[in-house]
C-alpha cells in the first residue's frame, strides 16, 4: 500500500536518465557535461535562427519590449550569472537593462513590478519557489521566461517562453548556463535589433576549438592553484556572469571557497590582502582586457598567484598562468570565459573527490 502512495521520480526535464549515467560519479557527470557544451551551443543557435516557434517567440519579446522602460533579466545562481551578458549587451547598444536577483526583486520590489517594459525571468528547472511565485502575482507586468524544462510549472504559467535546449543537466550548472546566456544575447540583439549570427558562430567556433586544449591542461592548472587559502576570480561586463559563474562552479563541486569580483570591484578593498597565500583568475578579456592585465601584475607585485585569461599572448612566470582563449565579438565572453575555471574545477574534483553528488530528480524547491 505504502509503496503505491510513492510519487513518481520528478526527474529532471521529466526524462528518465540512461543506467550508464545513473551510476556515474559526480567528477564523470562533471566531464562529461562540460564535453557536450560545443554541440548543444551549436543546437541552439540552429534553432534560434531557423525554427518558426522560437522566431515567432522572439518577435513577441521583441514587441514587449518596444515599450517605454528598461528590459529586466532576473535569476538567480546560474540564472542569475548567465542573464548579465544579456543585459550588458542591451545597455552597450543604448538601452537600459538589468540583471536582478529573483528573491531580491520578489520581496523588495513590488511598486515598481509594473515599471519594466520587459521582465525576462531566467530559470534551469522551471520550478525554483521565487520564480514560480514571480509568475503568479497579479499585475500589469509584460513577462517572459528562458527555461531549460517544458515540464516545469514556470513554463506552463508563461505566456511568452524561449527553450534553453541544454538537455537534462545532473551536475553543476555547466551546458544551461552556456546555453541560458546564448538564448539571453540573442534576446538581447534581437530587441536592440542587432545582427547576432555571425558573432554567435564565431563565438561556437572558438568555444569548441578551446575546450579540448584548455581542459588537457588541466592537471598544471590545478598544480598552480593547489594550496591557495581561496581563490578570486575578476571579470568585467559579460565576463562577470562568468566570474559569478565560475566561483559557484568551484564552491559547489569542489568545497574550496573561491569569491567573484568585478575588477573593479576587487580593487576597492579585497586586492589589499593579496599575498602568497591568494591565487586568482583574472578575465582580461574585452573592451577593458588592459585592466585586468593591470591587475594581474598587481596582484603579482603583492606576491599572489594569478591565472590570466587573455586573448594576447602572455609570458608565463611562477606567479602567473597565462591561457590564450581568441577573441570573441562583445558580450559572448560570457561564454568564453567559463572554460578555464571548468577545467580547474574537474581536475580538483579529480584529486580530492566530488562534493556535489549527480541530481537526477527535483527536490522541493523552497524560498
Amino acid at each position: 500500500m505504502a509503496e503505491n502512495e510513492k510519487e513518481a521520480p520528478r526527474w529532471i526535464a521529466g526524462i528518465e536518465p540512461a543506467k550508464e549515467l545513473l551510476a556515474a560519479t559526480g567528477t564523470q557527470i562533471l566531464e562529461i557535461e562540460c564535453r557536450e557544451q560545443p554541440e548543444r551551443l551549436r543546437q541552439l543557435l540552429r534553432a534560434y535562427a531557423g525554427d518558426s516557434a522560437i522566431r515567432f517567440e522572439l518577435n513577441k519579446f521583441r514587441d514587449l519590449a518596444a515599450r517605454r522602460g528598461p528590459v529586466l533579466f532576473i535569476g538567480m545562481g546560474a540564472s542569475y550569472c548567465s542573464s548579465i551578458s544579456g543585459s550588458v549587451m542591451l545597455q552597450s547598444h543604448g538601452r537600459p537593462s538589468f540583471s536582478v536577483d529573483a528573491g531580491e526583486w520578489l520581496h523588495y520590489s513590488p511598486p515598481v513590478w509594473d515599471d519594466p517594459a520587459l521582465s525576462v525571468l531566467l530559470t534551469t528547472s522551471g520550478e525554483s519557489a521565487e520564480l514560480v511565485e514571480l509568475f503568479k502575482r497579479e499585475g500589469n507586468q509584460a513577462l517572459g521566461l528562458i527555461c531549460n524544462n517544458p515540464a516545469s510549472t514556470c513554463w506552463t504559467l508563461a505566456e511568452n517562453k524561449l527553450p534553453i535546449l541544454a538537455g537534462p543537466e545532473y551536475g553543476n550548472a555547466t551546458k544551461t548556463y552556456t546555453n541560458a546566456t546564448a538564448a539571453a544575447i540573442i534576446l538581447a540583439s534581437e530587441i536592440a535589433g542587432r545582427p547576432w549570427q555571425q558573432q554567435a558562430d564565431r563565438a561556437a567556433e572558438v568555444f569548441s576549438a578551446h575546450l579540448g586544449p584548455i581542459f588537457a591542461m588541466r592537471g598544471d592548472l590545478e598544480r598552480f592553484c593547489r594550496g591557495a587559502a581561496n581563490t578570486e576570480i575578476m571579470g568585467r561586463g559579460a565576463a562577470y556572469g562568468g566570474a559569478i559563474m565560475s566561483a559557484l562552479c568551484i564552491r559547489e563541486m569542489s568545497g574550496h571557497r573561491a569569491a567573484p569580483h568585478t575588477g573593479a570591484g576587487f580593487k576597492h578593498g579585497p586586492n589589499l590582502d593579496v599575498d602568497a597565500s591568494h591565487a586568482a583568475i583574472i578575465f582580461a578579456l574585452g573592451r577593458v582586457a588592459e585592466l585586468g592585465i593591470k591587475l594581474a601584475q598587481e596582484c603579482n607585485r603583492r606576491g599572489g598567484k594569478v591565472v590570466l585569461v587573455s586573448s594576447e599572448e602572455q609570458s608565463a612566470t611562477d606567479k602567473l598562468f597565462p591561457v590564450r582563449i581568441e577573441a570573441v565579438p562583445e558580450p559572448w565572453e560570457g561564454i568564453t570565459s567559463l572554460l578555464v575555471p571548468q577545467a580547474l574545477t574537474l581536475a580538483m574534483v579529480e584529486r580530492t573527490g566530488c562534493r556535489l553528488p549527480p541530481r537526477f530528480q527535483y527536490g522541493v524547491m523552497e524560498q
